[in-house]
Order: C-alpha cells, then structure tokens, then sequence
C-alpha cells in the first residue's frame, strides 16, 4: 500500500507543494515524504484505536474525496499540523497544502482499491494500516454491514462489491436512480 500511497502523494503534490511559492524548493521532497508518512500514520492510528467504523466509512464509496468526512478532516488536520511543526510552514499555507492533497490523495487511493483492473485491493488498505488480523476483519465486516443494512447489496450474497454497484446502477437507471434509492427520492 505505501508504494502506492507515495506515487499518490508524488501525483498531486506537484500543484500543492513543488508549484507553491510559500515551500522552499529544497523542502519540497521532505514535504511530500511527510504527507505520505502521516497520512499512513493517521490510518494506522485510527485503526489501532477502534476507529473500524470511521474507516469502514473512509473505504465507501467517494467518501475518501469529501473533505467534510471526519477521517478526511482528521487526516488533513495531522498532516496541517506536522508541516507547520516540522517544516515551520505557516497555518494558512500548511492547511491549504494538506487540504487539497488529503480528498484528492484518499479518494485515488481507495478508487484504485476499487477498480476491478487493478491488482490492488480494499484489503491491502486494511491490512497494511489494521497490522493484525482481528482488526483487518473488523473493518470488512463493518463495510459489509453498513453496505446491506443501505440496500447496496444487490445480489444478496451478504457483502457488498463491484457487482453490486453494477447492478444498482443498470437497475436504477444510472447514478441518480442509486441516489434517490438512498435518499429516498
């Protein structure tokens, strides 16, 4: 996953960080090395403090690309605050770089995670940040809970995955018939 999350954090930190007068050049690296360690970091760290749901939730959907979910806000805020202590970036310039790297960086990377083309896996997220097994389950089956008690799961095999958001969408008549399935529209 870190290998990933570093081309990720190299991938959008071109406009955030090395075109954004108010970094230092020859900080620029370092930068971009931090944002990718504390966003690890933070995942790791919400998972080892029972946060399942907050990441269950993180792993959905476009979750991970809405800057007012609050693991997107907490991820944004540590990173804020470790640019600004380490790096001495002031506030202003250190939120504006983790907010717009953090939704963009999160939602590539679970988009990636849910791309049946792609050899990288939901469950190499959670492995790499759950370290243990019983957490790594925990997380799946709150994503999997979530997901039925929604309708999502389609084909009632009792998880929910690409072949149900394909069904939903052929069934629904496109992305708003699935939003008005759950918004009861």
């Amino acid at each position: 996953m870190f290998e990933q999350l570093t081309q990720l954090v190299q991938q959008f930190g071109d406009d955030a960080v090395v075109k954004n007068n108010a970094i230092p050049n020859e900080q620029n690296e370092a930068v971009l090395q931090e944002a990718g360690s504390s966003i690890f970091s933070s995942l790791q760290k919400m998972a080892s403090e029972g946060g399942v749901e907050q990441l269950a939730g993180l792993l959905q959907g476009n979750n991970a690309q809405d800057s007012s979910n609050p693991a997107v806000q907490q991820i944004t805020q540590q990173l804020t605050g470790s640019l600004s202590e380490k790096f001495g970036i002031s506030g202003e310039t250190a939120s504006g770089v983790a907010g717009s790297m953090i939704p963009k960086i999160l939602g590539s990377l679970v988009g990636k995670a849910n791309d049946p083309n792609d050899s990288f896996q939901i469950s190499d997220i959670i492995g790499a940040i759950a370290g243990n097994s019983e957490q790594a389950g925990g997380i799946m089956d709150t994503i999997s809970k979530y997901g039925t008690q929604f309708g999502l799961d389609q084909n009632a095999d009792g998880k929910v995955d690409l072949s149900d958001a394909m069904s939903m969408t052929k069934s629904s008549g496109g992305i708003g018939g699935i939003l008005g399935k759950l918004f009861g529209k």
